[in-house]
């Protein structure tokens, strides 16, 4: 049942005419404590010229005079009236902003809330006050981040500020934090660990310059898998970025670290100077493990990786894959194994030596480094 305040006031005064606890209680049907919030609040025990008056009223009276104390203050302040245009009382008020609650500024010059947040929220960029705010807690926030060791993110540093007795958001704290560049260590920690400890990340060396002056001076590799039956075969080829030639290529049932470094040590055998050599890829793990670094590394050969999730850094390679499917493995069926294997061997025949290719002017691959090397002579 909902009681109002007549009724909780005459509740209140049968407790003082000497009506027990329990009794008022078990008639009413409501706990101990809720009788006793309602005697904190409607006890009747001052009165002003015959009148009675509660503690609730009595509190609420003095708020309403703090409140109209404040208005006349604001009034006296300020050199608009109410009955001034909407956009100047705004002005007037946003400059009082910060030394008065909102409620007290918009009663004092007739002015709705909305209206009035919409106003200061269009212009804080250009508020005095905001900015200065602004800044101080700026400095504040950075004093208290460093404090507990760069480990706070946004809402446990307004727990430690509001406990210092700064009345803040989370959402401000965390538009200063983006703004001054902090963010929690805890959340990049390991991988800030391993970048530090480990050695420096390969980049892109070629940044999409698939054109070179001369054989051996970037090579290009990736590794694709085609499915022969119920069999996968994975592949990998070298390709001369100059001559757009498979150097070297090899075929495995796994995609491995070993099938990569067997096709390069293959692609070594086959062409013989690595001297200022650019070896570019994609980042797979064959491509980026130890045992690979280190073959590039003993061959003084500079490696390039593409970037993260741009395909189009790899192209060239890309570009051979496509065009082996669509012009030997999608037209045939293989039935074996050894048909598979050799089927691409006869391809990559057919594309080095007699497959024209119109970045070289219809030359193949074979036939512009022979041009070249005698061009050379």
């Amino acid at each position: 049942m909902k009681f109002t305040i007549d009724q909780k006031k005459a509740v209140v005064a049968r407790y003082e005419n000497g009506v027990s606890i329990h009794q008022l209680c078990t008639e009413y049907n409501i706990p101990r404590s809720t009788l006793y919030r309602w005697c904190k609040s409607y006890k009747t025990d001052i009165t002003c010229n015959g009148t009675s008056f509660t503690v609730k009223e009595i509190n609420q009276m003095q708020n309403r005079i703090t409140k109209l104390n404040n208005i006349i203050e604001i009034l006296k302040s300020v050199n608009c009236t109410v009955s001034a245009p909407l956009r100047e009382r705004l002005f007037v008020l946003e400059s009082l902003y910060g030394q008065y609650d909102v409620h007290t500024l918009c009663e004092a010059l007739n002015v709705d809330r909305g209206t009035f947040y919409n106003h200061i929220r269009r212009n804080k960029r250009g508020n005095a006050w905001f900015a200065k705010r602004r800044e101080e807690y700026r400095h504040i926030v950075q004093e208290v981040f460093d404090e507990y060791h760069q480990i706070l993110g946004p809402e446990k540093l307004r727990a430690v500020l509001v406990e210092r007795g700064h009345q803040v958001s989370t959402k401000f704290i965390t538009s200063i934090m983006k703004e001054a560049g902090l963010c929690s260590i805890r959340t990049n920690a390991k991988a800030d660990y391993l970048r530090l400890n480990a050695s420096e990340f390969p980049k892109n060396q070629i940044q999409q310059k698939f054109k070179t002056q001369a054989p051996n001076q970037v090579w290009v590799s990736d590794v694709t898998c085609f499915k022969v039956k119920d069999k996968y075969f994975y592949i990998c080829v070298i390709l001369d970025l100059f001559s757009r030639k498979v150097v070297a290529y090899g075929i495995s049932k796994k995609n491995s670290t070993q099938l990569v470094t067997s096709t390069f040590n293959q692609a070594v055998s086959n062409r013989g100077s690595t001297h200022n050599l650019i070896f570019h890829s994609d980042r797979g793990s064959q491509y980026m493990s130890y045992a690979f670094q280190r073959l590039l590394l003993e061959h003084c050969i500079k490696q390039s990786v593409s970037a993260p999730g741009r395909p189009h850094d790899n192209a060239v390679a890309e570009s051979f894959f496509a065009s082996l499917k669509r012009e030997n493995l999608y037209r045939k069926e293989y039935s074996s194994e050894k048909a598979f294997r050799a089927g691409v061997f006869e391809y990559i025949e057919f594309y080095n030596k007699k497959r024209p290719h119109k970045l070289l002017k219809n030359r193949t691959p074979c036939q512009f480094e022979e041009m070249y090397f005698a061009n050379e002579t």
